[in-house]
């Protein structure tokens, strides 16, 4: 997966994320981030905030049954987030054997 696909993934994440009632005020709270601060993050003339997008991908990762919601209405695999999140670390080469 190329940088390009899994920032894709981590905006749809993000998205799907935000769509979530019971999620999002957990994911503020967790962050510290306001939505005023996620708006910032995403609207840069950079573009997205890559540590915004890591700790979406995080904040989802951390449950399973987060995982599977977010990939099931994204229609992914269940370990395309994890494998998005691996390639925006920067980890995506690693062998951890």
């Amino acid at each position: 997966m190329n940088h390009s696909a899994a920032e894709r993934i981590a905006l749809d994440a993000f998205t799907w994320l935000c769509a979530e009632q019971d999620l999002l005020p957990v994911f503020l709270n967790a962050s510290g981030a306001s939505v005023g601060d996620l708006r910032a993050a995403l609207s840069s003339a950079e573009g997205p905030d890559q540590a915004l997008l890591g700790a979406v991908l995080d904040f989802i990762l951390m449950r399973d049954d987060t995982v599977i919601a977010c990939c099931a209405a994204q229609n992914l695999p269940n370990d395309r987030l994890a494998q998005a999140q691996a390639v925006l670390a920067g980890h995506a080469g690693m062998h951890w054997t």
